[in-house]
């Protein structure tokens, strides 16, 4: 009896803290920057021009998501345009996730690129620098006033980062031990910003037991799970059979996540069809009432809302502006 009424308080105080906390509804607009440079207007609903950080508080979100990049070229995702960018979302009062990729481009689980100016380095030598670049970002963001809520150590590190060095399924304990500089380096920044480790196939119970089994049997520290979730992704990888299954499935591992390793979770990215938007938005509003509804699940955020379908099938914008699968955020289920 003692442990069931143990059990059920420590079930109620995490429902309580739950709710205490704002569930992030958010996107990752990181691209906002060079859209501008490139004379793109975004509008909203009603044909009004808006500024995107903007457009996306009208929009119902609470949170914006920005990736650094460590050299890239034109300076797009690099730490002074992340700066100008936060500033954005500091100024209309959103909460604020930094995503170090730990590259000069895109890193995902297909390419995860040493970048240029660290590319013969022991390793060592890439963990001082690992952390020195997340240190500098992050001084960056805290000198100008900018609250950082979230951290990403990594982007879809489904196979670890920085290869060959890196590489989880080759070298796990260094992939642990360069994850492990980032988070040190980040908490010394922002004590209280949580760290999250991020991979792809949110589905896939396997995928994440072999990254957080490594992790945890090297030492490696994280404070949250991230989770990327695109059924359009998942059925082509024949991972799954269809959206429900996708969402059923995510919802597992969610659980599961908090059984075996204790941690919170978090969806930071997400996109359906663009060409097909009502049932684009049937989906996201099921994903984030059954995300509210896990008491380790902490929000929703979707990729890149305002890329257009013709450049990126899984935005959800229609001719720069919105389209009906951003109602998700503000229109819950009837």
């Amino acid at each position: 009896m003692r442990q069931i009424l143990i059990f059920c308080f420590a079930l109620l105080g995490a429902i309580v803290g739950k709710a205490q906390t704002p569930f992030a509804l958010g996107a990752d607009i990181s691209g906002t920057t060079e859209l501008e440079a490139r004379g793109v207007r975004l509008y909203n609903r009603d044909g009004a021009i808006r500024e995107n950080t903007a457009l996306m508080k009208e929009c119902g979100l609470n949170a914006i998501r920005l990736r650094v990049w460590v050299n890239p070229r034109g300076g797009f995702c690099g730490k002074e345009d992340v700066l100008e960018m936060a500033k954005r979302a500091k100024y209309y009062g959103m909460d604020l996730m930094i995503d170090f990729h730990y590259s000069d481009w895109w890193a995902d689980p297909g390419k995860q690129h040493i970048p240029a100016a660290w590319q013969y380095m022991s390793y060592g030598e890439m963990q001082h620098w690992l952390a020195a670049h997340t240190t500098d970002v992050l001084t960056l963001l805290k000198d100008n006033g900018i609250d950082v809520k979230w951290i990403q150590i990594g982007n879809e590190t489904t196979h670890g980062f920085l290869w060959p060095m890196g590489r989880a399924e080759d070298n796990m304990e260094q992939y642990a031990g360069l994850t492990e500089a980032g988070y040190k380096a980040a908490k010394a920044v922002y004590p209280e910003a949580q760290c999250i480790v991020h991979l792809d196939g949110g589905c896939d119970q396997q995928r994440y037991d072999f990254i957080f089994d490594g992790l945890r049997k090297y030492g490696a520290h994280w404070d949250m799970i991230g989770l990327s979730v695109y059924p359009y992704w998942d059925m082509e990888a024949k991972l799954t059979k269809s959206e429900d299954e996708t969402l059923e499935k995510v919802m597992d591992n969610i659980r599961h996540l908090h059984e075996k390793y204790g941690s919170e979770t978090m969806i930071v990215e997400t996109g359906v069809d663009v060409r097909k938007p009502k049932q684009g938005k049937t989906f996201l509003q099921r994903l984030i009432r059954r995300a509210q509804a896990e008491p380790h699940c902490h929000g929703v955020f979707y990729w890149a809302p305002e890329l257009e379908d013709g450049a990126y099938w899984l935005g959800a914008f229609s001719n720069r502006r919105p389209t009906e699968i951003m109602d998700a955020f503000s229109v819950p289920l009837p």
